[in-house]
């Protein structure tokens, strides 16, 4: 079992910002927060600031995902999923909420907006070639492996 420790340094950037947390133990992404309040009507999108700047360690990253309950009961999600933080990234860390539901839905100070996993990335490199090694699915593309 891995089981790396990496430390993220966190900036407040207001003073009602929170620092990611889990809800529970083992959970594998940190809940982020919203530091203000805004309705965000049927089919608008809004960058939904948390207050917090981050850095993150070299061969990692941050990817903004969304949360599974504001998905599936109000139709609100991430419009960019997984959301990328580059660990040169030192700026406010906002998230872009859509609301694909039918009603408008409120935005509260303090509420979890959002879930924050860190990932290890590997250091890769692009190398042309005249031709690549065949493989099962070959050129079989979109749907090719049913719906």
């Amino acid at each position: 079992m891995r089981n790396d420790k990496v430390e993220i340094r966190v900036k407040r950037l207001n003073p009602n910002a929170r620092i990611p947390e889990t809800a529970k133990p083992g959970d594998v992404a940190f809940d982020l927060f919203s530091v203000v309040d805004h309705d965000l009507e049927p089919g608008n999108r809004f960058p939904v600031p948390t207050g917090l700047a981050m850095e993150i360690p070299t061969g990692y990253e941050g990817q903004v995902r969304p949360r599974s309950g504001l998905a599936f009961r109000k139709g609100i999600t991430t419009l960019n999923t997984p959301g990328t933080i580059d660990s040169g990234y030192r700026g406010e860390v906002k998230v872009i909420l859509i609301n694909h539901g039918h009603e408008t839905f409120h935005i509260e100070k303090g509420m979890r907006i959002a879930q924050l996993a860190i990932r290890s990335v590997p250091e890769a490199r692009f190398a042309e070639v005249d031709a690549l090694t065949d493989s099962e699915r070959g050129t079989d593309g979109l749907g090719s492996t049913g719906l």
